[in-house]
Order: C-alpha cells, then sequence, then structure tokens
C-alpha cells in the first residue's frame, strides 16, 4: 500500500486535521518521503531510539506511535534529536504520529480502551480541550469498591511491575468513572462537575491529592505508558484489515 494511502486513511479516521490548533505534537506524518510503499507496519507508544532501532530490525516501512519527535518544530537536528532522525532516514522508515486525536478518539482511544477494561456503559466524550475531548467517561454496571477498581487495572494494565495508586477520597462505591490517560490530573475539576465518583488517569501531579480530598473523589494513577497502550493497539489492528503486516514494540516505562 502506498505510504499516501495509509496516511489519509489514518487522517480521516483519527481527524487529524481536527486538532491542529490544540496540540503542541506535529500529528500525522511527521517523518517521511512524499510517497514509499509500506509492507510492514511497527507501532509503539513512544518515538524514542530503541522503538525506531526495533522497527528497523523487524523491517518495518512505517512506526505508527502516540509520543512523537516534534513538538512545536526541530531547532536544530543535533545531540539526541539527530540520533532519534538518523535511523530513520538512513533506513527509509516513515515516522507517523497521532497524539490527543489518539486520546480523544472514541472507538480507538486510549482512553476508550481503559473503558473497555473496566466494562464501563453510557459512555460520552470527557476532558474538553477546546472544541474537541480527549477522554471518556462511563458508569459501571455493577459498581466498584474503590480497591477493586485499583486492582482491576493493575490486573490488566502493562504497569512494568508499578503498583497502581489509589487516591481513596471518594465515596464507597464507584459507579461513575472519568477517564483522561497519560498526565490527565487536570481533568479533575470537569470530573467533579460531570458527578464522577473516580478519575482514571496515567500519572498525577502534587496539588491533586488534596484537590482530590477536598472534592471528596478519588484518582487512579494507573501509569502514564500503562493507560496509553490501547491506542496504538487499536491502530495495529485497523492496518492489519487493511491488508498490512504489523508488529507491536512494547517499551514500557513504569511510569
Amino acid at each position: 500500500m502506498k505510504l499516501s494511502s495509509v496516511v489519509d486513511r489514518l487522517d480521516e479516521e483519527l481527524r487529524t486535521a481536527d486538532y491542529a490548533d490544540l496540540d503542541a505534537s506535529a500529528n500525522g506524518l511527521q517523518i517521511g518521503p512524499d510517497e514509499a510503499e509500506i509492507d510492514r507496519v511497527a507501532v509503539a507508544v513512544d518515538g524514542v531510539r530503541e522503538t525506531v532501532d526495533r522497527a528497523v530490525e523487524a523491517d518495518a516501512d512505517l512506526l505508527v506511535v502516540h509520543h512523537g519527535m516534534s513538538w512545536g518544530g526541530f531547532d536544530r537536528l543535533t545531540g539526541r534529536t539527530y540520533d532519534r532522525i538518523a535511523p530513520l532516514i538512513e533506513n527509509d522508515l516513515a515516522l507517523y504520529v497521532s497524539h490527543l486525536p489518539l486520546d480523544g478518539h472514541q472507538e480507538l482511544g486510549n482512553a476508550a480502551g481503559v473503558a473497555d477494561v473496566l466494562e464501563l456503559e453510557d459512555r460520552a466524550p470527557f476532558g474538553e480541550l477546546g472544541p474537541e475531548h480527549i477522554g471518556q467517561r462511563g458508569t459501571a454496571a455493577d459498581p466498584f469498591a474503590p480497591a477493586e477498581l485499583r486492582d482491576r487495572l493493575e490486573a490488566n494494565l502493562d504497569t512494568g511491575g508499578r503498583p497502581v495508586q489509589l487516591l481513596d477520597f471518594g465515596p464507597d462505591e464507584i459507579a461513575n468513572v472519568a477517564i483522561v490517560t497519560g498526565s490527565g490530573a487536570d481533568w479533575l475539576d470537569e470530573a467533579v462537575a460531570a458527578g464522577a465518583d473516580a478519575l482514571v488517569t496515567g500519572e498525577g501531579k502534587q496539588q491533586v491529592y488534596h484537590e482530590a480530598r477536598e472534592a471528596g473523589i478519588h484518582v487512579v494513577l494507573a501509569g502514564h505508558y500503562a493507560t496509553e497502550t490501547f491506542g496504538v493497539r487499536s491502530l495495529q489492528e485497523l492496518v492489519e484489515e487493511w491488508g498490512l503486516e504489523t508488529t507491536f514494540l512494547d517499551v514500557p516505562t513504569g511510569l
């Protein structure tokens, strides 16, 4: 399949253009030629030297990641930036990135994947960012005890051996859950306003402890990497349906 065809299909499915003014990431085809033939696609959470090297070893033509290499452009192609980009160019490996568009996709996205693990129902977009959303919320068919929610996530997410942390400040039963993966603690107030009993995210900030305690809401910190493998795995399944060979490059950080 032509590279341009893969890129166009991904951009359309992920509504990449709708996030152009909202995301510091250069989403879409970030590094690559105008045209190439794509037979094998590697997917990974992070576009870093290890995933690039492993994609080259897998003889991939395209690497699809959630966290790319360009966040507002490159000032200089030296040092670590050069070391990451050079193997892409030397091996004719294109790089496609989907950051916030993949967070916000209500079927293929990261938050949708976490909601699947929790078997949430009556789902709706959550995590407002301008006119878009980067998360999801829903209700549990059978309410969770706080420790049960934490244990469900810990058992089903690739945390790299890191325990899932629970800030246990909410009600005894959790029925309404809001999710923003990665670094989503800034959406705590929106979760409270939406009537959520718990906010599930990847990593926290110092102030979220006191904010959650004062608001009477649980916060579950399940790991940035662990909550963001779902999107790229969904894209892996999608491009397989298009007839392309794929491989998932798992490089957990434990963070």
